[in-house]
């Protein structure tokens, strides 16, 4: 049997939502991840993971939010397919999908 495993993560980065912006179209290119939609207005983009040896690809949500002229909100949210079996060997595999999206990010904003 077969279920979505979601996972989210949001975080608040001292930088401007639009240098924000431009760095995580960069960060996505990186990871060779493949953009499904983007939405330039909403600030939304949704993203598919590569699948991993013993693991599906995740569906990921990314939203971007000013908060005030230097600092910017942004949202990620995960949908990982799993089974009884995968489950086992793919444990939080979203989790870690966001936490590497953050961590390139990170490296990207402090270049």
């Amino acid at each position: 049997m077969a279920y979505l495993r979601k996972e989210d993560e949001t975080v608040e980065i001292d930088y401007s939502w639009d240098k924000v912006w431009t760095t995580i179209q960069k960060v996505l290119k990186g990871l060779e991840w493949h953009v499904e939609q983007i939405d330039e207005t909403a600030r939304h983009i949704k993203v598919k993971s590569r699948a991993g040896p013993m693991s599906f690809s995740s569906v990921l949500q990314i939203d971007v939010t000013p908060v005030d002229e230097n600092t910017t909100r942004v949202a990620v949210a995960s949908e990982t397919p799993v089974t009884t079996i995968t489950a086992i060997v793919d444990f939080r595999q979203g989790k870690r999908r966001i936490l590497q999206f953050f961590g390139e990010l990170a490296k990207q904003l402090a270049t």
